[in-house]
Parts: structure tokens; sequence; C-alpha cells
């Protein structure tokens, strides 16, 4: 319907008000009529009075002659305190009231007016006004309000029709401005959004903003901002899908593959090589969390770490096994390990996700180091108190760039080295917070960077809150 439309409440309005300004000047304009329309009459009445003073004698059918082309009944004038009643004819009915018109206020005018529009019956009323061209010190006359208030009603009538007048083209030139300058772009942007929301995807339906300045203008800069970013976001989305499916088909395959070299392994157990003897165990290890990590990544799909297995692990050989690895991937010397961890400590952890959040910690400083083709120091250092404990891994690498630090511990996007996916720090986040502790930077700059592993030695009980 065309009223529930902006334009139809638009126009309604405008007529609206222009019509209550119209009324608002209605009110004190018929006041001035009805003020203008007594004072003609008392000019007028002079003028016969005056008529009357220059003859002696004067015929009864002249004076009623002058008294009816004045529109009066009586003619009376105060000259040097004398009232003296100049022309004079039988009046209808007694005066009905006087109005002294030589100090007229103005909220006397507009309600004496309003009065006489409200009051049909015609009256006989008494006007006192100044002569005009001093000609005396007041005049006065008695009138009937019945053509006075015909006049003053045919007065209202043009008035009102001027007024719907206006209305009607003031409300047609503002409609038709208002659905130009405002709802055609409202619209504009209205049909940008539906047609953006059939495929979100197309970079083709964003927006363009048009060259307004104002209100219109900054919607359609903050819609296409918006829809720019969502885009980006859903083609995020997608490769994140399309990757996922890819690693669990690469997880299942290689699967296979590690199962193979551990069967291998378990042949070479039986060696004297007392090398291979020390070695064997930790590739047997790596091979075995290899296997298991790549179990857990077939399930992509739902995204999600299993829940840790808690249990109190010693935290120095943990390290020392992590440490281990990543000498043996060192690609130069130049990169010292340098671990402080208290004798005997224990801590609360899953053993194997403990294991990938230091290895990740661990291989990101040395490859930081490595990246500056200079020597380089990595060191491993644990305390606690009485609410959790603290792990540091610091290096003396290059530190962080800006853009890392903005999306740190966002998968894809805080990659540091070169042809990294950035999902090394991602992993370790969430693995963290699965313990219900804390990954976080320390500090980063030229002399390195720090990470800080915080687990809280709080146990939670899940009967306790749930009651």
């Amino acid at each position: 319907m065309f009223l529930h439309t902006l334009s139809g409440r638009f126009l309604v309005l405008t007529v609206l008000f222009v019509m209550l300004a119209e009324v608002l000047i209605f009110v004190p304009s018929i006041a001035r009529f009805r003020q203008d329309y007594m004072m003609d009459h008392l000019e007028r009445a002079q003028i016969a009075s005056l008529a009357r003073l220059a003859a002696e004698a004067i015929e009864p059918e002249l004076e009623h002659e002058l008294l009816e082309n004045a529109g009066v009944f009586n003619v009376a004038l105060r000259r040097d305190e004398v009232r003296e009643l100049v022309l004079s004819s039988d009046m209808p009915s007694p005066v009905a009231a006087t109005y002294d018109l030589r100090y007229p206020a103005a909220s006397a005018l507009i309600s004496d007016a309003l009065a006489r529009l409200l009051k049909p019956g015609p009256e006989v009323v008494r006007v006192i006004g100044h002569p005009v061209q001093d000609a005396g010190l007041l005049i006065e006359v008695t009138m009937s309000t019945e053509p006075l208030r015909e006049a003053m009603l045919d007065y209202g009538l043009r008035i009102l029709i001027l007024s719907a007048v206006i209305s009607a083209v003031t409300a047609t030139l503002l409609f038709f401005a208002v659905r130009q300058l405002m709802v055609k772009p409202m619209r504009g942007v209205v049909s940008a959004m539906q047609s953006y929301a059939e495929a979100p995807e197309d970079a083709r339906r964003i927006i363009e903003p048009s060259s307004g300045t104002g209100e219109i203008g900054e919607a359609e800069a903050a819609l296409r901002s918006m829809q720019t970013e969502l885009t980006s976001m859903l083609r995020h989305k997608e490769r994140l899908a399309s990757l996922g499916s890819a690693v669990a088909k690469v997880s299942h395959d290689l699967r296979n593959i590690l199962t193979s070299a551990q069967l291998f392994a378990d042949r070479i157990e039986a060696s004297d090589d007392p090398v291979v003897a020390r070695m064997l165990p930790k590739l047997m290890n790596s091979i075995s969390r290899a296997v298991h990590l790549c179990e857990r990544t077939l399930a992509f799909g739902k995204a999600e770490e299993p829940s840790p297995a808690l249990m109190l692990i010693n935290l120095a050989v943990t390290v020392e096994d992590v440490v281990e690895a990543e000498q043996l991937a060192v690609e130069k010397e130049g990169v010292a390990f340098k671990t402080e961890i208290p004798p005997g400590m224990t801590l609360r952890a899953d053993a194997e996700q403990l294991h990938r959040v230091l290895s990740n910690l661990i291989r990101n400083a040395r490859q930081a180091i490595e990246a500056t083709k200079s020597d380089g120091n990595i060191r491993i250092a644990a305390t606690e108190d009485d609410t959790c404990w603290r792990i540091e891994v610091s290096d003396t690498g290059p530190g962080l760039p800006s853009r890392a630090r903005e999306h740190l511990f966002t998968p894809f996007q805080g990659g540091v080295s070169k042809g990294g996916a950035g999902l090394g720090l991602a992993i370790a986040a969430e693995l963290v917070r699965g313990h219900g502790g804390q990954l976080s930077l320390g500090e980063t700059g030229p002399a390195g960077t720090t990470f800080v592993v915080t687990l809280p030695k709080a146990v939670i009980d899940v009967d306790q809150v749930v009651k």
C-alpha cells in the first residue's frame, strides 16, 4: 500500500505540517481582517459625518443613505470633550458588545475574531476608534455583525483554499524531491543487498558507492566495506574446507606409509649397532606420533582436538625429547639449546599434546635463528607458583614482523617463515586452551622473541559446577 511506503508517509506528513502552518497563519490573519474591516467602517462613517456637518440641515432620506453606505446604524463624534451624535437611525437590537480599536491587544483581537466566527447570530456592536487626520478625539459607531461575519467567512474560505493549493504543490514538489534524492538511492542500496544475498561469493555483486557525500553515501561505503570483508571471509572458509578435505585424503595415505615404516623399524630393532640401538626408540616414538596425528587428522571435518588426557608428567623428560629431535634438524652449527627446568618438576598435562606444543614453539625459534644466517640461542625455562605452571621458550632471532603479530594465532594467516602455512602457533594455542591454559606472546623485538605457556594448577570439580 502506498501509504505504508516511505514516500507515502512523507507525503502525508508534508501535507499535515503545511496545513498546520497555514492554520497558525490563518488565526492572526482573520483577526487582522476583522480589525481592518471595522477600521474601514469607521473611516467611512467619519466621511459620512463630515458630509452631515457640512450641511446645516439634511433630509432623512440622505441621512439614511449616508449610514447605509458607511454600513453603520449610528455615528458619534467626540470633539472638545463633547460627544455629538452626528448620524443616527433605528437599531434592530440593543448593543451586545463594545470594541475599542484605539489600543487593541493582539490576544484580544484574536479571541474576539474567533468568537465572532463561532457565533452565527446577528448582533449590534459598538466600535470605538481614532478619527483620521486628527478630526476629533474619537469616533464611535454601531454596526451589525452579520456582514462582518460573512466577510470573515469568505476571507477564511479563500485562505483555506489557498492553503490547500499551497500544501498540495509543496507536498508534490517535496515528494518528487525526496523520491529522487532519498528513496531512489535507498532502493538502490536495498537492491544491492538483495542481489548480494543471492550470491555473496560473487565480487561483482558488491555495491559501488555513488558520488554522494551524505548519509546515503556513508551507508553505501559501509555496506561495501561489509560486503568486501564478508566475501573475503567466505572465500577463506571455502579454502579451509577444501584444504580440510585434501588434508584428510593425504593423511589417510600418509598413515598407511608410516605404518609400513613402523613395520620396517621393528625389523631394525634387532640390530647390534649401538648408534641404532640409541636412536631407534626415538625413531619409533616419532613414527608413532606421526601415525597418531594422521589418525586424528582423518577427523578433520569435525575440526576439533580431542580432550587432553591429563596426568602428572616429568617436564624435563618431555623437553629433552623435543630438544633432541630439534638438534637433529639443525642445518648448521651455531644454534644452541639451553634448558632451565627445575629437577623433578612435574605438571598436569597431556604428554602427547604438550610435546606438540613445545615442538611447534622450539621449531619456530630454530627456524627464526637459521633465517638470520648467524648463531643464536634457544632457551626453555619453567617456573611455578601456587596457581599455575609457566613454560617460556625464548630465542635470539630477529623478532616477529608486525603483520605476523596481528594474526599470530589465526590459522593460515600468522605464518612467519617463508613457505609456512601459519598453522603451528594456531594448533599450539588450541591445545593449550584445551588444558584451560593460555599461550601468549611474552615479548618480541630485535633481541629475540619469547612465548609463554601458562597451565593452571586448579582442578575444576564438574559436579560442583553443575550444582
